[in-house]
């Protein structure tokens, strides 16, 4: 498991000064994948299925008359040597406080995802008795949410917003229908941009056994600015990778333009008739800087 900063807030950038194709040097998990937190049999599992992270869920993952067992049982699970993801009780239910005083100072916690953040004062309260290590994963999932972008963008120690773009959608009485959520998903990019965080985690695909409708969901939401998105099955984790990955023919385009301009001085060149300057060249280095992811 990724071990993230502590301090959220990106301090340095793969291209220097925040700017034209610069992106968050901190390499952030490209899938997340939800685990129920009443099913230890599960959790093992879900640690071993190749996703870049996991998230123990305790809230819609857990029915009511369980969640205070369940709690229970993932505390006496977790342990530093695999740090997860803890998805608590959102911060207007009876077991928020419990939840934070559980799992926000714990070693075997790399971050609390809070469902239905609205404010910085809740993420305030989550860090409360945190270790120096923790970090807040906000999901937008309500109007009042969605209002507050910016402000829980800035909240200490928000490493990047997550979408819960099924509840988002109840709560504004819109359609099941992608499009009518291009404008929401762009301003999530463009405010997690703006506040120096790194970009934003899709929602989930509800189709279990469809690979090609979790790879178009992921590849939408990468070419709208994403660089992650939230899983709810172990064979969702392959197709959300490879939507989330660059291209053989994209690295070997990134390559062919950094020797070039390497071979030039580090001057603007010309490659297959077209001019090739400082955009295209940090587009070039951001993607060749993800070779290794």
């Amino acid at each position: 498991m990724q071990r993230l900063p502590g301090n959220s807030q990106c301090q340095s950038w793969s291209l220097g000064a925040p700017g034209v194709g610069a992106t968050c040097s901190a390499r952030l998990p490209r899938s997340y994948l939800f685990v129920p937190a009443d099913r230890l049999d599960r959790l093992d599992k879900a640690l071993a299925s190749g996703a870049d992270a996991v998230i123990v869920d305790l809230e819609d993952a857990v029915s009511p008359d369980v969640k205070i067992a369940a709690r229970t049982l993932v505390a006496s699970w977790l342990t530093p040597a695999r740090e997860v993801y803890i998805r608590i009780n959102g911060a207007g239910t009876e077991w928020f406080k419990q939840d934070v005083a559980h799992f926000a100072n714990h070693a075997g916690v790399a971050g609390i995802v809070l469902p239905k953040a609205e404010s910085a004062e809740q993420i305030v309260t989550v860090l409360e008795t945190a270790h120096d290590r923790l970090v807040v994963l906000p999901i937008i999932e309500t109007a009042q949410g969605f209002w507050n972008l910016v402000e829980l963008c800035r909240a200490p120690r928000v490493s990047r917003v997550m979408f819960g773009s099924l509840d988002f959608q109840i709560d504004l009485g819109l359609a099941d229908d992608p499009e009518v959520l291009l404008a929401y998903r762009s301003q999530l990019v463009l405010v997690s941009r703006v506040a120096g965080i790194g970009a934003p985690v899709d929602g989930v695909t509800t189709t279990l056994d469809d690979d090609g409708a979790t790879f178009a969901d992921a590849k939408r939401a990468q070419r709208m600015g994403f660089r992650g998105k939230l899983c709810i099955h172990p064979k969702q984790i392959d197709s959300v990778h490879r939507a989330f990955s660059h291209t053989r023919a994209e690295r070997a385009w990134a390559q062919r333009v950094l020797d070039t301009v390497a071979a030039n001085g580090g001057a603007a060149v010309s490659i297959d008739g077209k001019m090739v300057d400082l955009p295209m060249i940090l587009k070039a280095r951001e993607i060749a800087g993800s070779f290794d992811a």
